[in-house]
């Protein structure tokens, strides 16, 4: 049975990799903006190396996020959303979802950068 401490950190946790997430929602949604508007600019690019630097990570932590891992020293649940304040089914699918949404963006900005 969890402790109140255990349920404490948990929380704390779940916070941060919720305040994660929404910041690389808004760097992959303004990536995704900007080249559908063709405004390539420096935060273009800002916003690739963020996502690169996510992507090394996943990498390195064998595509499991670091946040996911210290969380599990506070649970044993087998949910998909246990360390995440997101719904289990976007919690599950959340890479493959964003990764799409990144590949549109880096196809897009292949386009118009070959094309103007």
């Amino acid at each position: 049975m969890e402790n109140i401490g255990t349920k404490i950190q948990l929380r704390k946790i779940k916070i941060i990799h919720t305040v994660i997430w929404l910041f690389f929602n808004v760097v992959i949604f303004y990536l995704l903006y900007a080249v559908i508007a063709n405004q390539i600019d420096e935060w273009i690019w800002i916003c690739i190396g963020l996502i690169t630097l996510e992507g090394l990570t996943l990498l390195l932590f064998k595509s499991i996020c670091p946040i996911t891992v210290i969380a599990r020293r506070y649970s044993n649940s087998t949910k998909d959303n246990f360390d995440i304040y997101l719904p289990n089914w976007l919690a599950r699918y959340n890479k493959a979802i964003y990764s799409g949404i990144v590949a549109l963006a880096i196809l897009i900005l292949a386009y118009r950068l070959f094309n103007n």
